[in-house]
C-alpha cells in the first residue's frame, strides 16, 4: 500500500499536462491525496465553492476509478447532452508494468552488485510513482473538465460524485455487462458505416469530419514515435547505471592512481543517469500524455459527430414517413408531430456542436502550444546541464587520467 501525500500530489500537478480548463472559481476541484492499493486506487476529491446548489462551501469524499467512470457513462447517455463532446473518462489504473520489472529485478538480485541493485530498485520505484501521479492527474483533469463545462458541471449526478461522503457503491461491470458494452460498440460501429452514405447538409460539420479522422491518425502516429523516444531515453538511463555500477565495482579493486578517475567517471555517468531520467519524466508528461489524452478527446468529438449524424439520419427517415403518411391519408397529425420532433433535436445538436467543436479547436491550440514550450525550456535546461557535465567533467576526468598514466605528452588533442 502506497499514500501519496499533498505535497508529491502538487508537485505532480505543477508538472503535470494542461489541457486549458479555464476553471471557473465558482467551483474548484482539485485530487490533493490518494491511496494506492494492489488494485485499485482511491482518490480524496476535494472540491470549494461558492455556489449555492451545494450545502457547503468546502468538502472532500473518497472516490474510486469506478465512480469516474459511472459518472462519464450517465453523462454519455444522458439525452440532453447529446450536443456536447464529453470529457474523455480517465483510463483504468495500471501499475502491471512497474511491478512486473520490480519482479524481474528481484529474480535477478544475485546476478548484480549491492549498488547496482540499489540504483536500479530506486529507477523502478521513480517509475512506480510517475505511473501514481499520471493516475491522479487524468483523473483530477476530468473532473476540471467538467467543472469548467456550462452544462456539466450543472448536472446532479456530478453534483452527487462531489458532495455525497459515503461511499457510491459502483461495482465493476460483470461479465454480461461487459458483453453488452461489447455488443453496443459493434452495433454503433455498423451504425456509423450505414450513416456516412447520408449527404452532409453543412459544410462546418463536413470539414470538421474530415479534419477530425486526419487529425486522430496523426496524433496516433505521433503518440507511439513519442512512446518510443520516451522508452530511448529510460532505456539510457538504465544503461549509465549499469556503466556506473561497473566502473565503481572496478575502482575498488584498483590500487592504482586510476582508481580516482574511475570513480570520478563512475559519478559522471550517474549524473547522467538523472539527467536522462528526467528527460524522459519530462517528456512523458509533457508530450507523450498530452498526445494520449487528445487521443481519447478526439474520439470523443468524434462521437458528437456521430450523434448528429443519427439525429440526421432520423430526422431524413422521419420525412420519408411524413410522404408515406400524406400519400396514404393515415396517421399524418402523428408523423408531422415525429418529424418536428427529429428536427428539433437535429437542429439543436447542431447549434450546440458548432460551439462545441470550436471550442475543442481553441483548448486544443493553447494545450499543445503551452506544453511544447514548456517541454523546449525543459530540454535546454537539461541539454545545458548534460553539456556541462560531459564537457567540462568529462574531459577534466580524461585529462587527469593521461597525466596519470605518462600519456600528457602524446599526439592526441582534445581540441
Amino acid at each position: 500500500m502506497v499514500v501519496v501525500p499533498i505535497d508529491v500530489a502538487a508537485e505532480c500537478k505543477m508538472r503535470s499536462v494542461s489541457v486549458d480548463l479555464n476553471n471557473d472559481a465558482s467551483l474548484l476541484i482539485d485530487i490533493p491525496d490518494a491511496l494506492c492499493e494492489r488494485d485499485k486506487v482511491k482518490f480524496t476529491v476535494h472540491t470549494k465553492t461558492t455556489l449555492s446548489t451545494f450545502q457547503k462551501p468546502e468538502f472532500s469524499v473518497p472516490r474510486q476509478h469506478e465512480d469516474f467512470i459511472w459518472l462519464h457513462d450517465t453523462l454519455v447517455e444522458t439525452e440532453d447532452y447529446a450536443g456536447l463532446i464529453i470529457p474523455p473518462a480517465p483510463p483504468k489504473p495500471d501499475f502491471e508494468s512497474p511491478r512486473e520489472k520490480m519482479h524481474k529485478l528481484g529474480e535477478g538480485e544475485a546476478t548484480m552488485t549491492k549498488e547496482e541493485y540499489a540504483k536500479m530498485k530506486q529507477e523502478l520505484e521513480a517509475e512506480y510513482l510517475a505511473v501514481f501521479k499520471k493516475t491522479v492527474q487524468v483523473h483530477e483533469i476530468f473532473l476540471q473538465r467538467l467543472s469548467s463545462h456550462p452544462m456539466l458541471s450543472k448536472d446532479r449526478n456530478f453534483q452527487i460524485f462531489l458532495e455525497y461522503d459515503q461511499d457510491l457503491s459502483v461495482r465493476r461491470k460483470n461479465a454480461k455487462e461487459m458483453f453488452g458494452g461489447f455488443f453496443k460498440n459493434m452495433v454503433k460501429s455498423a451504425d456509423e458505416v450505414l450513416i456516412s452514405g447520408i449527404k452532409e447538409v453543412d459544410d462546418f460539420f463536413e470539414q470538421e469530419k474530415t479534419f477530425l479522422l486526419d487529425y486522430y491518425s496523426k496524433i496516433k502516429d505521433s503518440t507511439a514515435k513519442a512512446e518510443k523516444m520516451t522508452r530511448s531515453h529510460k532505456n539510457i538511463a538504465d544503461d549509465y547505471i549499469h556503466i556506473s555500477a561497473t566502473l565503481n565495482s572496478i575502482s575498488a579493486d584498483d590500487s592504482t592512481a586510476n582508481k580516482k578517475h574511475l570513480e570520478k567517471l563512475s559519478d559522471l555517468f550517474e549524473k547522467l543517469r538523472k539527467v536522462e531520467g528526467r528527460v524522459a519524466s519530462d517528456q512523458e508528461l509533457k508530450l507523450t500524455e498530452l498526445l494520449r489524452y487528445y487521443m481519447r478527446d478526439i474520439q470523443a468529438a468524434k462521437d458528437l459527430l456521430y450523434r448528429r449524424a443519427r439525429a440526421l439520419a432520423d430526422y431524413e427517415n422521419s420525412n420519408k414517413a411524413l410522404d408515406k403518411a400524406r400519400l396514404k391519408s393515415k396517421d399524418i397529425p402523428q408523423a408531422e408531430e415525429h418529424q418536428q420532433q427529429c428536427l428539433h433535436k437535429f437542429d439543436k445538436l447542431s447549434e450546440s456542436g458548432k460551439r462545441e467543436l470550436t471550442g475543442f479547436k481553441g483548448r486544443r491550440v493553447v494545450a499543445f502550444r503551452k506544453n511544447l514550450i514548456e517541454m523546449a525550456e525543459l530540454e535546454i535546461k537539461h541539454a545545458k546541464v548534460s553539456n556541462i557535465m560531459t564537457g567540462s567533467h568529462a574531459e577534466r576526468v580524461l585529462l587527469d587520467s593521461c597525466v596519470a598514466s605518462d600519456l600528457s605528452n602524446s599526439t592526441w588533442d582534445p581540441y
